[in-house]
């Protein structure tokens, strides 16, 4: 496979003598998965199983409610031990080490990846074309979205790994500043951190992209290192500390607006498994994301209060930066759409849209009618 330029910059410089160990091992654990044994249904089975969140963020507890249901419904004779960042590889070599072997799962996001192919981040990060995460999961259950999914995985790039899409996360902030964003020219020559193909999109508005995981965007923001940047939500901003290095959050933003997580398993071992507990793994990941959606809207709501609390600056992203993101969009689109696979999704993605959500708009009261109605004061 011809590497892409950018997948430089997806992952965390190590030492080279950490790099070689880690493609020795990787080397011997993808020998080692061709062979997998079955799991009968006698036998129990525990999975390494790591995420690519720090232990305290939100995303980990997601990824923990993920297993648990895993742990509870096989009965124990399926455990998923739930790890943290880094407690076997750094976040963006995660999926190298599932692949391999010396992981048997993680928790993740598809955006991670894309340096590998631009199409990943279509499965995480992909276009505003007017819908949310959950018509997204719609989309990958019904509209063809897995079919693509698993082509890219392992057709296209022949990964030893089985994924599934789950949780539905919220819109996501266009982030953390020195001052208010209140035009798109802020943007001319920001330093700023995303993942995914918001970066391309970040870089048609000028900025100046970095690419970092989660746990290094704080520590990156308080040395200078980045002006500005967005991660995901209230409740991971809090504990991570944004409150500690900016005081100025604008919401709204088209560059992530329907993200969900992905939970990737080592084929070879997945198919060794019984298909009741390969129904488990599935069911298991869809029970999660309702749950997840319903979790996140209680915390984020409260977390957001306690980031105001904390003396922050709290705005809307102005229309006219909204409206530039979605000139930016067309052009990375019609960039990237010269490759046929991606543009093979973003047509399936556009059908999908197109049908479902002029139904959803057509048929849906409008929610700021009916809040105002009953809560707006002035």
């Amino acid at each position: 496979m011809k590497k892409d330029k950018s997948s430089a910059s997806q992952t965390p410089s190590a030492s080279k003598q950490s790099r070689r160990r880690f493609l020795q091992v990787a080397g011997l654990g993808a020998a080692a998965t061709v062979a997998a044994p079955q799991v009968s249904r006698a036998q129990t089975a525990t999975w390494k199983f790591q995420s690519t969140w720090p232990n305290r963020d939100i995303f980990h507890e997601f990824c923990n409610d993920f297993a648990k249901r895993v742990n509870d419904m096989s009965g124990g004779r399926l455990k998923l031990d739930v790890l943290a960042s880094g407690a076997v590889v750094p976040a963006f070599q995660l999926q190298d080490a599932v692949h391999a072997g010396i992981l048997d799962g993680g928790h993740g996001v598809a955006a991670y990846w894309y340096g590998k192919n631009k199409a990943f981040a279509l499965f995480g990060t992909g276009p505003s074309f007017g819908w949310n995460a959950n018509s997204f999961l719609g989309w990958m259950n019904y509209g063809g979205g897995y079919d693509l999914y698993n082509e890219l995985q392992q057709q296209i790039l022949k990964l030893n790994i089985v994924g599934f899409l789950s949780g539905p996360m919220p819109a996501q902030p266009l982030g953390w500043f020195k001052s208010e964003v209140t035009s798109a020219d802020a943007f001319k020559g920001l330093k700023y951190r995303t993942v995914g193909l918001a970066a391309d999109l970040n870089r048609q508005l000028g900025a100046a992209v970095t690419i970092l995981a989660g746990g290094e965007i704080v520590p990156a923001l308080e040395r200078g290192v980045i002006d500005g940047a967005e991660f995901n939500n209230p409740s991971s901003d809090l504990v991570l500390g944004f409150p500690d290095v900016s005081k100025n959050l604008m919401l709204q933003s088209y560059h992530q607006s329907g993200e969900t997580f992905e939970l990737i398993f080592n084929k070879a071992k997945y198919d060794g498994l019984p298909a009741e507990l390969k129904a488990i793994i599935k069911y298991a990941s869809e029970a999660a994301s309702a749950d997840m959606s319903w979790k996140a809207l209680d915390r984020y709501s409260k977390d957001l209060e306690a980031i105001r609390g904390r003396g922050v600056q709290v705005k809307k992203t102005p229309d006219s930066v909204l409206k530039v993101q979605l000139d930016a969009w067309n052009k990375v689109i019609d960039e990237f759409s010269k490759d046929p696979f991606f543009k093979k999704v973003i047509d399936s993605q556009k059908a999908w849209v197109q049908r479902t959500y002029a139904y959803e708009r057509l048929n849906e009261p409008s929610r700021d009618m009916a809040y105002d109605h009953f809560f707006k004061t002035t």
